[in-house]
């Protein structure tokens, strides 16, 4: 397996596994490789720190870029989810429960849950994401 770190045409950035070269290849030329952010199937290698050998870490970024960085993301993947998942609240098992066993038509939906309930969906089978929630400067205490 080989990790490639991808960016897209709106300047998203991302990760991507595949077999070896050959197969990023193929699946990028059949449209298989998308943004996970926008969908866009215009795809760039980006050069990976982990390519370079026995070179000095000259082209790591400092670690505040970093941090900025992954909140950028950590907002996209909000904005994200907060765009595209019906919100239902504290009825997520409820009504995870009901689109895993056909009651409901499936959808994407968020919400949160107890402990308890999120063990129930994992013996069920029922496939799950747990997201942190940022925190905004201004909720911070």
């Amino acid at each position: 397996m080989i990790a490639y770190d991808l960016t897209c045409c709106n300047g998203h950035t991302f990760e991507g596994w595949f077999e070896d070269a050959r197969t990023f290849q193929t699946q990028k030329q059949k449209g298989l490789v998308t943004c996970p952010v926008c969908s866009a199937a215009e795809i760039t290698r980006l050069p990976s720190t982990f390519a370079i050998k026995n070179k000095p870490a000259l082209s790591r970024r400092p670690l505040a870029a970093a941090k900025t960085s992954l909140e950028t993301l950590g907002r996209q993947i909000q904005e994200y989810v907060e765009t595209n998942f019906d919100d239902v609240g504290p009825d997520f098992a409820k009504e995870a429960l009901k689109i895993h066993y056909g009651a409901e038509k499936p959808r994407n939906i968020r919400g949160v849950s107890t402990e308890q309930e999120e063990k129930t969906l994992r013996e069920e089978g029922v496939d799950f994401v747990k997201l942190p929630v940022p925190v905004s400067a201004k909720d911070k205490p």
